[in-house]
């Protein structure tokens, strides 16, 4: 049965995500009197559809996208047949290069605006949850902020002057910023106000390690309990939040070490346990263990913000422009061999697996997962690559630039190498997944 799950849920994604990219070209084509021969889900050979007016609407067999053949352009179909014959009023080789240049960037486009709706939609319904804390709780032991010179109680007040009041925010500049950016992080340090400028090329690969950094509100929250221990014998179990050694108050980062600080000595520890508190003496091990894994948990001050329709336009905007920024700081780093493509990049399967998972916690959290695929899609396909509309749209430079077309058998090697690339590569996907499945 969740095998059939994964399987309906993969379906509803991929025919949301082609359909949606695909609508773009036909409609910008269909905008600007052009004849759309095919509208495809899925790349020749055809499988199955109906012919209605000029259009052939149907399912095809190679299930990595879709695409729309417009009357008198090369595509990925490689036909030629039309050059033959004078260019016709209805095909997209007799239009003006703005034009073509538009029909070419609609499904991109169009996947872009559909991550924005679903980005709206969210934020309209339920709003935004908000941490309004700028105080470093907790930062990770050999981490990027400690190594940095950042200090728990440090409170952020700018990140390349562009002032910060919540921690979403503080979390979300940080990572944008140092995309294209060196950091100039302005801070409050024990009441005085200092800066901490970081280079780009020092910054980690954000995809595959965290700053360090946790904001303040913090508490540890049991997750393990070993057997035979100091802390099962007083009673210690998963899910309960520790308070206080010897009556002071701990935090997620200072509970090990205040353990650690009374090794082999008694102490008395303060716990809650569903809605009651708790404490008992306990003796820390010589090593400074009570036996018992942890987690942060934040309980510090939330607030719920709610936006009308028109407020919560420009919110789905920039959620669409930050999450822009970090896939392509994805690309970038995979690209320059700083991250793995192998850890980076997901086919169906890894696609299925997630879009079972989102649906499963809700409809508003499966459609945030579209949202981020149709982000991805976006901008892979407008990548200047051949059989990509990113490569088409090169091909449309080249022509505005030099007032002439790449020559047909030009064009068609290119379109037929990409074509073939992009095969090798959604195999090694393929398999990337099956391995790691």
């Amino acid at each position: 049965m969740a095998i059939l799950s994964t399987i309906f849920y993969f379906i509803i994604t991929i025919i949301i995500l082609v359909l949606v990219h695909e609508l773009g070209h036909f409609l910008a084509a269909k905008l600007f009197k052009m004849r759309v021969d095919t509208f495809s889900i899925g790349f020749p050979p055809r499988a199955f559809g109906k012919k209605i007016g000029d259009t052939d609407y149907c399912v095809s067999w190679i299930p990595i996208g879709g695409y729309v053949k417009i009357a008198g352009m090369i595509d990925e179909s490689f036909d030629t047949d039309f050059l033959n014959n004078e260019p016709q009023p209805w095909e997209f080789r007799s239009k003006p290069l703005w034009q073509r240049m538009i029909v070419i960037s609609a499904g991109v486009i169009m996947n872009l605006l559909l991550a924005v709706f679903i980005f709206w939609g969210i934020i309209f319904y339920q709003g935004r949850t908000i941490h309004p804390v700028t105080e470093i709780g907790y930062i990770a032991p050999k981490s990027p902020a400690e190594k940095f010179g950042f200090h728990v109680g440090d409170k952020f007040l700018a990140i390349n002057n562009r002032p910060v009041k919540q921690w979403d925010e503080i979390e979300s500049t940080l990572y944008t910023e140092s995309v294209t950016h060196d950091l100039n992080i302005t801070i409050n340090h024990s009441g005085a106000v200092s800066t901490i400028f970081i280079r780009r090329s020092d910054l980690p690969d954000f995809t595959d390690e965290r700053f360090g950094i946790l904001p303040a509100g913090l508490v540890s929250v049991v997750t393990l309990v070993d057997a035979g221990k100091p802390a099962e014998k007083i009673g210690l179990q998963p899910g309960d939040t520790i308070l206080a050694v010897n009556d002071a108050p701990v935090s997620f980062g200072s509970l090990q070490q205040m353990i650690k600080a009374n090794a082999g000595k008694e102490i008395v520890l303060s716990w809650i346990h569903g809605d009651r508190r708790m404490s008992a003496r306990v003796t820390p091990s010589a090593e400074g263990r009570i036996g018992i894994a942890h987690e942060a948990a934040y309980r510090g001050p939330v607030l719920h913000q709610q936006y009308s329709l028109i407020e919560a336009f420009p919110v789905g905007v920039k959620e669409l422009k930050t999450t822009s920024v970090l896939f392509l700081s994805n690309l970038y780093q995979i690209a320059t061999g700083k991250a793995s493509l192998s850890k980076s990049m997901g086919g169906p399967i890894k696609i299925a697996q997630l879009a079972k998972r989102s649906a499963d916690n809700g409809i508003l959290e499966f459609f945030g997962f579209i949202s981020l695929l149709s982000i991805s899609l976006a901008l892979l396909n407008i990548l200047p690559f051949p059989a990509l509309d990113g490569g088409h749209l090169l091909f449309l430079v080249y022509e505005g630039i030099f007032r002439r077309e790449i020559p047909r058998k030009v064009k068609i090697a290119l379109q037929q190498a990409g074509f073939i690339l992009l095969l090798v590569f959604s195999a090694f996907v393929l398999y990337n997944d099956v391995v790691n499945f």
